[in-house]
């Protein structure tokens, strides 16, 4: 069944992927002139992403606490699994931009739909490739939209979310903006890491947690990356290791 659904995925994506990669051109082209955030584009590429999870049936995506999801500018940060988490993100249906590893941006029709909506990319190992991703979410903010990033820079190998990159938290600070968690379940059931091969059946749980306002931050990124992060172990029935200080669950 395993073999069974990565085929069937593949077929779904790429018989699809053209057409809309061409329908998400257009979309672009039309809107231009006034939608200069591709909000348009953005709820298009939501739809397509949430067919893709529901074509399969053995998959089921959950969407809980959308309504929490604040307008304007936020930066929403969330636990980091598999390549399917951006799949399931992308359920929530809200306008933002997400940041993601620049090799992404060279695939075909994602890569391509990914660089219309001006998503923001990320060249691991460049040393000033932090410095130009909190410069481009920077802009983003200041033109009232939200960011999404995954904090922990990379896939953890068990439920327990690895430690948060003090990035995120130290733009939010900086443009005091709230901080939005979002807890992922499930998607490792889908396809595990980069796969290759998916997963039969897979409940996946998406949840948007109440926000931390921008007066509620605070002054350091540390400290807050910890709170935020606990805030994820205890949406996931976890707990932080006793005695571990904010420096520890921080990388």
């Amino acid at each position: 069944m395993r073999y069974l659904a990565t085929l069937w995925f593949w077929l779904v994506f790429l018989s699809t992927a053209p057409f809309c990669t061409a329908i998400g051109a257009l979309i672009w082209l039309v809107t231009w002139p006034f939608d200069r955030n591709r909000n348009a584009l953005h709820a298009f590429v939501c739809g397509w992403c949430h067919v893709l999870y529901l074509s399969w049936p053995g998959w089921r995506v959950r969407i809980e606490g959308r309504e929490l999801l604040p307008p304007g500018p936020s930066v929403l940060v969330a636990n980091h699994q598999s390549a399917s988490d951006i799949l399931a993100s992308m359920g929530l249906n809200h306008p933002f931009k997400f940041v993601a590893k620049e090799a992404v941006f060279r695939t075909p029709c994602v890569g391509w739909l990914m660089q219309l909506m001006e998503y923001v990319p990320v060249k691991r190992g460049h040393p000033q490739a932090m410095e130009r991703m909190l410069e481009d979410c920077r802009g983003w903010l200041r033109r009232g939209v939200a960011v999404f990033i995954y904090p922990e820079g990379t896939y953890a190998r068990t439920r327990e979310p690895l430690p948060f990159k003090r990035g995120a938290f130290q733009l939010a600070i900086a443009e005091q903006v709230p901080v939005v968690p979002v807890v992922i379940e499930g998607t490792t059931d889908v396809i595990a890491g980069d796969g290759p091969l998916m997963g039969a059946s897979a409940r996946v749980r998406v949840r948007v947690l109440p926000p931390v306002p921008a007066q509620a931050l605070g002054e350091d990124p540390v400290e807050l990356a910890g709170r935020v992060r606990d805030m994820h172990l205890e949406a996931l029935g976890l707990r932080a290791k006793q005695g571990e200080s904010p420096e520890q669950r921080v990388a």
